[in-house]
């Protein structure tokens, strides 16, 4: 039964931050949903509407509202162009704290959030489980970006081309590392994420590659859970928490100048959503020391970028949207990429924009997820550039899918790994 003393403090909370937007509509020429489907509803200016009468509005069709507030990437584009500063992100995440409070978590929902994600172990073996026998069900897509497709008609899995379940994940490869500084004099703390553990194991083994060529120490703690922002976009508070509790004491039981991780997603949840949605203490885990690897290596490492005239591999870099809009990170990992002399950046036509992931907004609005990312993928291989690279390992999921489908044959890296391989 929904806590209503709590609920009445949240919307109460809500209204407040509702007050700076202007409904001037400038949102609309930022949205990728709206630019796809052109429903006012789907723009952030009509969702704002519908939250700023959300105590009425869900007490007549909740599961309406919910669905509606889902349509959103969480890209944070619109927030990082609205001029007159709303908070949007924060807005979509209070309400559907609020109708998650209101209509209850769904039992696929309590599984997940409340048994996998705050038990890593468990959680490792399912997947350990699940990538023993994935071939059984899954076939060869694109052999050069490297996806599958399933072989038989399955729900979830679609129509997608995606990227397995790494044979040995990073945390049967390296299970923990302690190890002390060298030439930098400093010490960072890595945080991997799900999804580079899990499905891009590589991209952890480059960071670390990178940490050791340049003299710098890591602390690597065992049992990392997730970050918690799948728990929290789907607005489930107290499974955020546990999570970032979790991660919290692993991280203040070891010492780092740095909090580290390669996930764009992971560095953004960690420095902005932490300290503002976490029932607790932060500790030591002072956020203005979490960044992403690429910044770490360019802001404090001064690494600086192959200006040399010889000819280059092209490699058509994607930004992604928690980098660029949630922490104004798009400099550095174009500069890591381009640092090992070996690639040069193609810029893709038409600026930035969203891939169209958007992480559980891919399961739930497939259709929509895919409209935006086939129109990337055709963008990346108008570049005529040799592979595909980005900061973010969700972003990487995306991009495998739809430049496969594409049949751009197009592989998709890691900025760190194209680093990783001149070292």
């Amino acid at each position: 039964m929904a806590d209503i003393k709590r609920l009445a403090t949240m919307l109460n909370e809500l209204d407040d931050l509702l007050t700076r937007c202007m409904r001037c509509g400038l949102c609309q020429a930022q949205c990728p949903v709206f630019a796809r489907t052109g429903r006012e509803a789907d723009v952030t200016r009509g969702k704002l509407s519908l939250i700023s009468g959300l105590s009425r509005e869900m007490l007549k069709d909740p599961e309406q509202v919910q669905d509606k507030l889902n349509r959103c990437l969480l890209c944070g584009t619109c927030e990082a162009n609205c001029p007159s500063g709303v908070k949007v992100t924060d807005i979509f995440l209070r309400a559907r704290a609020i109708l998650n409070g209101y209509l209850g978590l769904s039992p696929s929902q309590r599984i997940i959030f409340r048994s996998l994600l705050t038990h890593p172990g468990l959680m490792n073996r399912l997947v350990s489980f699940g990538a023993a026998f994935q071939g059984l069900l899954s076939k060869e897509a694109d052999s050069i970006i490297g996806t599958s497709c399933a072989r038989f008609n399955a729900p979830l899995i679609k129509d997608r081309h995606f990227k397995k379940l790494a044979k040995k994940p990073l945390h049967k490869q390296v299970p923990s590392l302690d190890t002390p500084s060298g030439a930098s004099g400093l010490r960072v703390g890595f945080f991997p994420g799900c999804i580079t553990d899990k499905i891009f194991p590589e991209t952890g083994l480059a960071a670390l590659k990178i940490f050791k060529h340049h003299g710098v120490g890591v602390y690597l703690p065992k049992g990392q859970a997730c970050c918690g922002i799948p728990a929290l976009s789907s607005g489930d508070s107290d499974a955020f928490s546990r999570l970032v509790r979790q991660n919290v004491q692993l991280f203040t039981a070891g010492k780092w100048d740095y909090l580290l991780t390669p996930c764009a997603t992971c560095t953004a949840t960690m420095r902005k959503l932490w300290p503002e949605y976490y029932k607790g203490s932060l500790g030591r885990v002072a956020v203005d020391k979490i960044l992403d690897v690429s910044q770490f290596l360019v802001d404090v490492l001064e690494i600086k970028a192959d200006h040399n005239q010889k000819e280059k591999i092209q490699a058509a870099y994607h930004d992604p949207c928690h980098l660029r809009n949630s922490l104004k990170v798009n400099v550095q990992p174009r500069t890591i990429l381009s640092a090992g002399g070996r690639y040069s950046v193609a810029e893709l036509p038409g600026g930035p924009s969203c891939c169209g992931s958007g992480g559980s907004f891919n399961l739930k609005h497939y259709q929509l997820s895919k409209d935006i990312g086939r129109q990337k993928a055709r963008d990346i291989a108008s570049t005529n550039a040799s592979v595909a690279a980005t900061a973010c390992p969700a972003c990487m999921l995306q991009l495998s899918d739809m430049l496969s489908k594409e049949q751009a044959s197009i592989p998709v890296k890691h900025v760190l790994e194209l680093y990783a391989e001149s070292l």
